[in-house]
C-alpha cells in the first residue's frame, strides 16, 4: 500500500515519469498499468487546459491523491504539508480548533465525538449531529480536511455551525469561539469508595494519565477502595500503542490485541506483561455509541479476559487500523486504512461495535426510542465485516431508568451500584472465541 503512495505523487503531469519504473519483463499487467496512467494524464491535461479558471498544478495532483485515497474508505485520507503538521500537534495532546472529532458522511461533516472541555462540548454539539455549513457556505463539495481546516482559526476568533439534527424539525446555528485545545485525556475524581477515570481521547500521554490516575486515587480513599469505573464514552480513540499499553496496566497476561493486514506477514500481536496497576480491583468500563477506535480496543480486551464488566450501549465499531505515511518532498502524509484489529477472542468488532455485557440507556424510556445510534456500518464505503455478516444478531434488554426518575447519569449510577454490590456483576459474560 505505501508503493500506491509513491507512485501517485511520482506522476507528475502525465505518464511519461512513470515510464522508467515499469520495464518490459513485467509483461501484461504493465500494459493496464500504462493505459491507466494515460488515461489519469489525458484527464489531467484536459483539467488543466479547458476548466473555467487557471488551476495551478499542485492543486489538481493535491485533488488527485485525495480523491484516488478517500475512496478506498471512510478513514483514509490524504493530508498536506500543513494539516499533516496539525495531526502531528494534535497527537502530542495540544492544537487549535473548536474541539470535535468528525467524519465525512453523505457530503456533511458528522460529529463522533465532541472532545471534553473544549468549545464544541460546551456548547452542546452531540455525537450524531451532522455540519451542513460553516459561517453560513454549505460544506457540499469540499472534502474533510477543507472542511477542517475552515473550522479552525486564530484563538478568540468565533466560527458558526448550522448543526442538522436527529430528533430536530429544523437546523440551527452555534457559535463557537476557537481556541487552543489542551487534551487532558486523563481525569479523575473519587464517587465515595470508588475510583471514577475519565478517558477522552488517546494521546501520546493517557497510559501515562491514567498510571497517574490510579496512584492519586489510592492515595485518596486508602484501603477501602472498592473498585474502579473507567469511563469510555464518546472517546474518539487516537493512538494504538497507548490503547496496548491501557489495557495492559489493567492486565495480568494474554494477548491485547492482533492487527491482521494484507498479507500474512503483517500480523502483529500485542501481549500484556505482568502487573496490574488496580491490584486486581474490580472494574467497570462505560461505553456507548460515541466510544471508537482505540477505546473500543481497551473495551474488548478487558472483556474478552473478563477483567472488566462492559456496561452502557453498543460503541461505534472502527476495528481498523490507520498508518501515517509521510510523502517525500513536502507531500504531506497519507493516512491510510492497512490492517483490522481483532480482540483477543478473535473478534472483528468493524462495522459491529463492542456489545456491552449489560445494555444500560443513558435516557429515558420515552426518549430512548427516538435516538438513532451512529455507527462504523452508517459510514458509506466502510469496510465490510464478513464474520459478523454470518452471525444472527442477538437483541439485547436494555436497563432504562425507572419511570418518572431522573438521573443525571443513569450509567455512571448503574456502574456504581455495582461496583456496591446493589446490582450483580455475575451478568458479565465474555464473547466466545472465534477461530482466527
Amino acid at each position: 500500500m505505501k508503493s500506491l503512495g509513491v507512485l501517485a505523487l511520482g506522476m507528475g503531469i502525465g505518464a511519461i515519469a512513470m515510464a522508467g519504473v515499469l520495464t518490459q519483463a513485467q509483461g501484461a499487467n504493465n500494459s493496464n498499468i500504462y493505459k491507466q496512467f494515460d488515461l489519469f494524464s489525458d484527464a489531467y491535461e484536459k483539467v488543466r487546459e479547458n476548466y473555467v479558471r487557471p488551476v495551478q498544478d499542485q492543486e489538481l495532483m493535491s485533488g488527485a491523491i485525495a480523491g484516488m485515497v478517500s475512496s478506498l474508505d471512510p478513514h483514509s485520507s490524504y493530508m498536506d504539508a500543513k494539516a499533516f503538521a496539525d495531526m502531528q500537534i494534535q497527537t502530542k495532546g495540544e492544537f487549535g480548533g473548536i474541539g470535535i472529532e468528525v467524519t465525512m458522511e453523505d457530503g456533511l461533516i458528522k460529529v463522533i465525538s465532541p472532545i471534553d472541555d473544549t468549545p464544541a462540548a460546551k456548547a452542546g454539539l452531540k455525537t450524531g449531529d451532522y455540519i451542513a455549513s460553516i459561517n453560513g457556505d454549505s460544506i457540499q463539495g469540499l472534502g474533510l480536511n477543507d472542511a477542517i481546516d475552515k473550522m479552525r482559526g486564530p484563538v478568540g476568533t468565533k466560527v458558526t455551525l448550522t448543526i442538522l439534527r436527529q430528533g430536530e424539525k429544523k437546523p440551527f446555528d452555534v457559535q463557537l469561539a476557537r481556541a487552543v485545545i489542551h487534551v487532558d485525556s486523563v481525569k479523575w475524581h473519587r464517587e465515595g469508595d470508588i475510583g471514577y477515570i475519565r478517558i477522552s481521547a488517546f494521546n501520546e500521554e493517557t497510559s501515562k494519565g491514567l498510571e497517574k490516575a490510579v496512584r492519586e486515587l489510592k492515595k485518596q480513599i486508602g484501603s477501602g477502595l472498592k473498585g474502579y469505573v473507567v469511563d469510555l464514552r464518546n472517546d474518539p480513540g487516537g493512538l494504538l500503542d497507548q490503547a496496548v499499553q491501557v489495557s495492559d496496566d489493567f492486565l495480568q497476561k494474554g494477548e491485547i490485541v492482533s492487527t491482521r493486514g494484507r498479507h500474512p506477514e503483517d500480523t502483529q500481536r500485542y501481549d500484556a506483561k505482568a502487573g496490574d496497576i488496580t491490584e486486581g480491583k474490580p472494574i467497570v468500563v462505560l461505553v456507548n455509541a460515541g466510544t471508537a477506535s482505540a477505546s473500543e480496543i481497551v473495551a474488548g480486551a478487558l472483556q474478552d479476559h473478563k477483567r472488566a464488566t462492559i456496561v452502557g450501549m453498543t460503541s461505534f465499531g472502527k476495528g481498523s487500523v490507520q498508518t501515517i505515511i509521510p510523502l517525500g518532498d513536502g507531500g504531506g502524509a497519507l493516512r491510510l486504512t492497512t490492517a483490522r484489529y481483532y480482540t483477543p477472542s478473535g473478534r472483528s468488532i468493524q462495522a459491529e461495535g463492542i456489545v456491552p455485557n449489560i445494555a444500560v440507556a443513558q435516557g429515558s424510556e420515552e426518549n430512548a426510542p427516538k435516538i438513532e445510534r451512529p455507527s462504523e456500518a452508517d459510514l458509506p464505503g466502510h469496510l465490510v465485516n464478513e464474520d459478523a455478516a454470518k452471525k444472527k444478531k442477538q437483541e439485547q434488554s436494555i436497563i432504562r431508568p425507572p419511570a418518572g426518575k431522573k438521573v443525571e447519569d443513569f450509567q455512571l449510577s448503574y456502574a456504581l451500584d455495582m461496583l456496591h454490590g446493589k446490582t450483580a456483576m455475575a451478568q458479565a459474560k465474555a464473547p466466545a472465541p472465534q477461530a482466527h
